[in-house]
């Protein structure tokens, strides 16, 4: 009996392990659900479509010249801290925001003037120093190692990970695929609910979800059977039927299977992306993420043809871990951040959809309020935005932390220690999408250590 059912129970195995991995590394059309997820019958009423947009930047983003400070003593302390590194006073005045904290005054970096727009009319707010925790965690406590720290801290590969998913390096679901996990039974096309457009990230990845990859073209082919190979239709549709045929062995069978749902899958976002009017709105396409963003905006428009009513969708851009030149190159990658994300909310409120999607953004860690003499270095909390036609903004979210090195929210060369966790912040989107609350646990498993699940960005 045990050798009749070692088939199966390997069967099983390679499902739970392929759906959990979403065969990371292999071409992008293949990153589709192996664990054979039924369609659902009907999706809920067409006008009945929310979208959450992850916006991840790679490397650790410099929280200290991304918000700076303005007033007068605030910014003397922060020049005082940042010596060569320091925004000249006299470059914030256009963004500098008009709401003041304790009697303090902050202000964008001089290259998010549409960000600082959106900020105006309430449409963009900061959560501020928001990072990855275990448990409420003070300053005392981190000093004295009395409570659980997220593993690994200050490391690229875990904190992007932690971030993504709560768990370091190694992890097999995140935040994201989790939530869509739950939103899988609503979709007409389950496919369609986890997209990335950047590549492969844990946060996409659920226990059954399974990212599906698109590049800033849209679906991508197996070019050997999209057109005809070496010249013939017939070797063409050869390879098609090799690559899809049913097979005796379980793996080559799974394998088939998958093949022919990626092929299937390319077909009807080509179709649907085919069948879309231009957008109006204009997008950098030399830059990388707002290529990203305006697939992600077209696949929204296209959002009845693909049977969708609940999508997460992750995009990135890397280039933050700015040890050295700093100053020569965080400002262009604001400036990236800055023009994509002011118009992709413009192609949201274009295609009527803009209180029907949020945007936010992640990154590995914050940086060092002090100088290394020629960039900042790995920290931990830092600010980020959250921007949609659903969003309550201009205002911070979270606790305004102190100017200062060695102070009372700084682990060490103005490292913020979190005051806000990242499980904080998820959860508040994730009850925005519409997950319940005894199924947020489900999705980020620490925010039972939290009392606060809400921040309030609606």
């Amino acid at each position: 009996m045990k050798l009749n059912r070692l088939p199966e129970l390997q069967r099983r195995e390679f499902l739970r392990r392929a759906s959990a991995l979403g065969l990371a590394g292999t071409a992008a059309p293949l990153a589709l659900n192996l664990a054979g997820i039924g369609e659902a019958a009907a999706a809920t009423a067409p006008g009945d479509y929310k979208a959450l947009v992850c916006v991840f930047l790679y490397g650790g983003n410099d929280y200290g010249n991304t918000l700076v400070p303005y007033d007068q003593p605030s910014y003397d302390a922060y020049a005082t801290i940042r010596q060569t590194l320091a925004t000249p006073r006299d470059q914030l005045a256009a963004t500098a925001l008009g709401l003041n904290v304790g009697g303090r005054q902050m202000a964008l970096a001089p290259q998010l003037p549409r960000l600082k727009a959106l900020w105006d009319v309430g449409r963009m707010g900061l959560q501020l120093n928001v990072g990855t925790l275990i448990q409420p965690t003070t300053l005392a406590q981190y000093k004295a190692g009395s409570v659980p720290l997220p593993p690994k801290l200050f490391s690229h590969n875990d904190q992007q990970s932690v971030w993504q998913s709560s768990s370091p390096e190694g992890a097999t679901s995140g935040w994201g695929g989790r939530m869509g996990d739950l939103f899988l039974a609503g979709n007409g096309t389950s496919t369609f609910t986890c997209i990335n457009a950047s590549g492969n990230a844990v946060y996409m990845a659920g226990k059954q979800a399974v990212q599906y990859q698109v590049s800033t073209s849209g679906a991508v082919p197996i070019n050997g059977i999209l057109k005809p190979l070496y010249g013939s239709q017939a070797c063409a549709d050869a390879l098609r039927g090799l690559i899809t045929a049913d097979r005796t062995h379980w793996m080559e069978s799974e394998l088939s299977r998958v093949v022919a749902r990626s092929v299937s899958a390319q077909g009807v976002v080509s179709s649907a992306l085919a069948g879309l009017p231009a957008l109006q709105t204009p997008f950098d396409t030399a830059s990388s993420l707002s290529s990203q963003l305006l697939m992600v905006a077209k696949l929204i428009a296209a959002r009845q043809a693909l049977g969708a009513t609940r999508q997460v969708f992750f995009v990135s851009l890397g280039g933050f871990d700015n040890h050295d030149f700093l100053v020569d190159e965080h400002p262009g990658l604001l400036t990236a951040v800055d023009n994509a994300l002011a118009s992709f909310y413009a192609a949201t409120v274009e295609l009527g959809v803009a209180n029907q999607v949020t945007s936010f953004t992640a990154s590995d860690f914050g940086r060092s309020l002090t100088s290394n003499g020629d960039g900042s270095d790995h920290g931990w909390g830092s600010h980020h935005f959250v921007l949609g036609g659903a969003v309550q903004g201009g205002r911070y979210w979270g606790t305004l932390p102190s100017v200062s090195v060695n102070g009372p929210d700084d682990v060490g060369q103005g490292r913020l220690l979190p005051t806000t966790s990242v499980d904080q912040l998820g959860a508040t989107l994730a009850t925005w999408m519409g997950v319940g609350a005894s199924d947020l646990p489900r999705v980020l498993p620490r925010i039972v250590n939290f009392t606060q699940r809400d921040m309030a960005y609606f």
